[in-house]
C-alpha cells in the first residue's frame, strides 16, 4: 500500500503544448518535482498538452494523480485513463471545486482562457476569504509577463489594491516556487471551501 502524498497541489495548464518546448519543459519539471517530494498531483485529468505532460511525469517521479473531468469530455475521449484517481463529474463547477477541494496549493502553468479562468477564480477565492491555500504564478520564458503588467495597471488604476497582488506567488523557476507553495500550504480544517 502506497503512503499517504505529503501535500497535494492544483495545477492549471493548456491543454495543448504550446508554441515554445520550455512550456513542455516546465510541465515536466512541475510533474518530476511533485513525483519525487512524495506528492499528489490534483489536475482537470485530459491526456494532452501540458495537462498530460505533467500528469505523465508525476506518475513516472512516483507521485499520485488525481484528474478531475466532465462526463462531455470523457466522452470526446480526452480523459487520461492513467491517472492513479480519475474522477468523472458533470459539471465544470463541480470539477473546479473538487479540485480546489482535494489541494492544498494552486499552481498555473502557461495555458489558455480554460486556465485563466481557472486561477483567476481560485485567486478571487482567496481575497474573498474563502481559502488561505497559496495560489502561485510560473512565468515560464516570460508568457505572464503581459498579465502581470495589465494587473499592476489596475492596482495603478485603483480597482484593485496592492495586497491583492501579494496574494499571487509568482517566479520564473519551478526549483524556487513549488517549496515555496507547498510550504505554505499546510493542510488545515480552514482550508476547506466551505461556502463557495
Amino acid at each position: 500500500m502506497n503512503p499517504a502524498p505529503s501535500f497535494s497541489l492544483c495545477v492549471y495548464c493548456g491543454s495543448r503544448p504550446g508554441s515554445d518546448p520550455s512550456f513542455i519543459d516546465a510541465a515536466q519539471q512541475v510533474g518530476t518535482w511533485i513525483g519525487r517530494h512524495g506528492g499528489q498531483l490534483v489536475y482537470g485529468g485530459g491526456r494532452n498538452g501540458l495537462m498530460g505532460t505533467v500528469a505523465a511525469a508525476t506518475l513516472q517521479a512516483g507521485g499520485r494523480v488525481v484528474g478531475v473531468i466532465p462526463q462531455a469530455l470523457v466522452d470526446r475521449e480526452w480523459a487520461n485513463h492513467d491517472c492513479t484517481e480519475l474522477l468523472i463529474v458533470e459539471t465544470m463547477h463541480e470539477r473546479k471545486r473538487e479540485m480546489a477541494e482535494r489541494a492544498n496549493a494552486f499552481l498555473a502553468l502557461p495555458g489558455g482562457i480554460g486556465t485563466f479562468e481557472e486561477f483567476f477564480e481560485v485567486w478571487t477565492w482567496r481575497q474573498l476569504g474563502y481559502h488561505d491555500k497559496p495560489v502561485g504564478l510560473l512565468n515560464v520564458n516570460g508568457y505572464y509577463d503581459g498579465l502581470i503588467k495589465f494587473l499592476g495597471q489596475s492596482v495603478d488604476k485603483q480597482f484593485m489594491g496592492s495586497w491583492q497582488m501579494d496574494l499571487i506567488v509568482s517566479d520564473d523557476e519551478a526549483g524556487r516556487l513549488l517549496p515555496t507553495l507547498v510550504q505554505a500550504g499546510g493542510v488545515t480544517a480552514a482550508n476547506r471551501l466551505d461556502g463557495v
